[in-house]
């Protein structure tokens, strides 16, 4: 358990396990986190042990460091979510509710599924280069968690970020993109429903590539739209492929990430999937028709509403695009 990841006390979860667990079935024990990597060195003597679950009780980031350490091994990695944004748990669907989410663990449904590394660093929802990598260095800097932490990031960023040039080959050939973000999604969500990758599975052995084409300041607010609706493959700034690996050449040093933790890196990343390479606890139940946008991301699609409807007034009053992104960043403050 990470006492210190999203944005609430875990104080009561000792109890809420010893409540909702079934004992005739498990014994358990709970290990805190005192460190970055602490969760990896549990999990990895965990799993020496031969124990047959290990629970990662925090956001993306704990589940990341629990199952790099479970990579082949025949232990299985849970989750209890607890973080920010929760974009492994999502796209597995399992409850938020802790409560509904330890009686998952009861159920006891072990699935085999695929995992990816990018530079030799494994990941599990999803990776990239561009913009989420520099948005995910700027939430790593920020101090605070949440969504509203990273929506500011992504208002006070996206218009000023200059798109790259990158070089891309994969199994069909080499081609080259100028791109405001390329991501390679394991799974489908970075996370708080925002789907970068709507047709990503698990169990396809295979990664979804998206490229997001550079865009002006009038089509942010649709893509944006289009992420929390699940219908951002169909958006005109949007290509996406099917990889089993990658290799991206850039013009210098920068930033990706994986699962969301920013890290520098050289010019050349390669993207590798592996196949059925981690055993994974699922929600039998799991029910994608169910799955609704929450109060905040309801918020944020109004607000870009509301911004594009703002844009598009001052369009027609043949205001020009430059003036437009000044008055933009200026109610902003930006």
């Amino acid at each position: 358990m990470n006492p210190i990841s999203g944005t609430t006390s875990k104080a009561g979860i000792p109890q809420l396990i010893e409540n909702k667990l079934d004992k005739n079935l498990f014994d358990y024990e709970i290990r805190e986190t005192e460190r970055a990597g602490h969760a990896t060195e549990i999990a990895a003597e965990l799993a020496e042990k031969g124990v047959d679950l290990v629970m990662a009780v925090g956001g993306d980031g704990t589940v990341n460091e629990v199952g790099r350490a479970l990579i082949n091994t025949e232990t299985a990695m849970g989750i209890i979510p607890c973080g920010s944004g929760n974009g492994l748990a999502r796209h597995l669907m399992l409850p938020m509710e802790l409560g509904k989410a330890i009686q998952v663990i009861n159920r006891y449904e072990i699935h085999d599924l695929d995992y990816g590394t990018i530079n030799g660093m494994p990941f599990f929802c999803t990776c990239g280069m561009g913009f989420d990598a520099f948005i995910s260095m700027k939430f790593a800097e920020a101090g605070k968690r949440g969504l509203a932490t990273y929506v500011e990031n992504v208002l006070k960023e996206g218009l000023k970020y200059e798109p790259e040039t990158y070089e891309i080959e994969d199994e069909t050939g080499t081609k080259h993109y100028k791109a405001f973000l390329i991501s390679a999604a394991n799974a489908s969500q970075y996370g708080n429903n925002a789907y970068i990758a709507p047709q990503a599975s698990m169990s396809d052995g295979l990664l979804d590539v998206i490229i997001m084409e550079p865009f002006d300041v009038l089509e942010a607010p649709q893509i944006s739209i289009d992420m929390f609706n699940k219908t951002l493959d169909k958006n005109s700034k949007i290509k996406t492929f099917k990889a089993k690996s990658l290799h991206v050449h850039r013009k210098e040093p920068g930033w990706i990430h994986y699962d969301g933790d920013p890290v520098m890196t050289d010019a050349d990343i390669d993207i590798q999937l592996h196949d059925k390479g981690i055993k994974v606890l699922v929600n039998p139940d799991a029910d994608k028709s169910l799955r609704k946008p929450n109060a905040m991301q309801t918020a944020f699609a109004e607000f870009f509403n509301d911004i594009n409807m703002v844009r598009e007034d001052l369009t027609r009053q043949g205001r020009k695009v430059q003036a437009i992104n000044k008055l933009i960043l200026r109610k902003l403050n930006i």
